[in-house]
């Protein structure tokens, strides 16, 4: 019965969030904000659901999940990208929001401990629902999503001093000043500890046991989970969340070249357990708790909307940024974090704060995401309405904008299948002057090669997508699969961009045909020079 009960509850949380995603999108709602109503729909609504042992332990993998995912994101070469204005403009919002927000819940009339909650909630920012939007939007090579993603790294790290510090205050129930300094002090030597072993063992320990693992996607997909729930159960060890311990597992296989492939695995089982998350989140909202509060809630929901983007708007403003550029990438901000929740809900768990609070930062929390969601989406629109009140004035930014887009690969020849025949025809057309991009599954077939190399495995879009499949002027497969030649040219085709596939069959060739496949490989005809002889014969290829 017990199982059968658990069973239940987990296939009706699965539903509820598929439904309410479905309805949520022709409104452009994010999927966070679906769920977390799916929840109230099923808990507070109805009744229909009790979050138990099972479905919170669930939840939990989704967010151990989330922070892997977002430790994936802090590579050593972005921080580098994102400079001094991720920084600045990162650290000094925090210590801002910060400040004004515990002084406006104070003035609200809260107490100290629920203002300091309330203000760190409103500090951070959805990692998220941003990156999602603006890879929707294809902006994340912007120079104002560049921006807008190095802010949300250095938040992120702030993020782990606080769970740090919630750890220390949940390691016992001691309120001598003392003891407390004692548990904070053993919370931080933990993540330092951690931290240590994760830098170690990513310059010395995980580039041997990747490259090895690396030969399949599926055993380079378990051994990095591996690896993310060794560091969970140090974490636990150490009497710290399991948050910080999954972080720091990302954090070293960041450093690592198949952390792009690594996340592209790891998103959808992510996606999975989010969803189970934020649901039981919202089932555990009750909202007659904070009947009362609707009013700070209003109250705090606009300091985060319009108080925050400012505060944005003027610190990168006064870094030399253009006005454009400034403003979009304040509006990405504006909104609260998916940790804010995580957050409350520790908070909650070591009784810092009680019901009210939490559901009044849930509050918030559904006010800034869903509102925000439609400010990013037609940020140049609000951007067009404010500049022509002359409401920009005060910032006094930079008129001139600077250029909005990073220089993204175009023009080139991508070549998937660096066997033999993928790395011969990878140097030769280099040699010949073309832009090359060469594709595997395998790093050790991309070294040594004097063009540009991504790992990926071709057959998933999304690696087409980011190795600039509409940009390219070739692709070439000299992979020896047909079903993968035979996907790889009715991806390139529909995309309008011109496909050269090895055939070792010609059982095949008919079906290539067509798809419109323009030049086709035989054993007798593979070199450089031929192949873009015969593919500028058939007109789809200009020298």
């Amino acid at each position: 019965m017990f199982e059968a009960s658990v069973l239940k509850d987990l296939g009706v949380i699965l539903l509820a969030a598929a439904l309410f995603s479905l309805l949520a999108r022709p409104a452009r709602i994010p999927s966070i904000v679906a769920y977390m109503l799916a929840g109230l729909a099923l808990g507070p609504g109805t009744g229909l659901v009790a979050v138990g042992e099972t479905v919170h332990l669930a939840s939990e993998v989704g967010i151990a999940l989330l922070l892997f995912l977002v430790g994936l994101e802090l590579s050593l070469d972005k921080v580098r990208e994102v400079g001094r204005v991720a920084v600045v403009a990162g650290l000094g919002q925090v210590a801002i929001t910060a400040a004004g927000g515990f002084a406006l819940s104070l003035v609200l009339g809260f107490a100290p401990m629920e203002s300091l909650f309330i203000a760190t909630a409103l500090t951070f920012s959805s990692t998220v629902v941003v990156v999602k939007l603006l890879d929707q939007k294809k902006d994340l090579d912007s120079l104002y999503g560049r921006i807008a993603v190095g802010i949300f790294l250095v938040q992120d790290l702030v993020v782990m001093v606080v769970l740090t510090v919630l750890a220390g205050l949940g390691r016992s129930d001691a309120v001598d000043p003392g003891a407390v300094a004692v548990d904070l002090s053993l919370a931080f030597a933990g993540m330092g500890l951690l931290l240590v072993v994760a830098v170690a063992a990513a310059r010395w320990v995980l580039p041997r046991i990747f490259a090895w693992a690396a030969r399949s996607s599926e055993l380079l997909f378990i051994v990095s989970l591996a690896w993310c729930f060794l560091f969970v159960l140090a974490a636990e060890e150490l009497e710290l969340s399991l948050e910080i311990g999954a972080f720091l597992a990302g954090l070293s296989l960041a450093q690592l070249p198949y952390n792009h492939e690594l996340k592209r695995r790891v998103d959808p089982l992510m996606n999975l357990f989010i969803a189970v998350f934020f649901v039981s989140l919202g089932i555990q909202m009750e909202f007659g708790a904070a009947r009362e509060l609707w009013l700070a809630g209003l109250v705090l929901s606009v300091f985060v909307l319009a108080g925050k983007a400012a505060m944005f708007l003027w610190i990168i403003a006064r870094m030399g940024f253009g006005e454009r550029t400034s403003f979009r990438t304040s509006v990405t901000v504006a909104q609260i974090s998916e940790f804010s929740f995580i957050l409350a809900a520790m908070g909650m768990s070591v009784g810092l704060i009680g019901d009210a609070i939490f559901a009044l930062i849930g509050m918030v929390g559904l006010a800034t995401i869903a509102m925000s969601v439609y400010m990013i989406l037609n940020d140049e629109r609000l951007y067009a309405w404010l500049k022509g009140r002359g409401l920009l004035r005060m910032f006094r930014a930079n008129q001139e904008d600077e250029a909005v887009r990073a220089p993204a690969l175009s023009g080139h020849v991508i070549v998937v299948g660096m066997n033999s025949l993928g790395r011969r025809l990878a140097q030769e057309l280099h040699e010949q002057g073309e832009m090359v991009l060469a594709l595997d599954t395998d790093p050790r077939k991309l070294e040594g090669l004097p063009c540009r190399t991504m790992l990926g495995n071709a057959e998933h879009l999304s690696v087409l997508v980011d190795a600039g499949l509409e940009r390219a002027r070739l692709l070439v497969s000299a992979v020896h699969i047909e079903d993968t030649n035979t996907l790889l040219a009715y991806r390139a085709r529909s995309r309008g961009v011109p496909v050269s596939v090895y055939v070792g069959d010609g059982g095949v060739v008919r079906e290539l045909e067509a798809l419109g496949v323009d030049h086709i490989m035989a054993v007798r005809d593979v070199g450089a020079e031929r192949l873009l002889e015969a593919v500028q014969r058939r007109g789809a290829f200009q020298p």
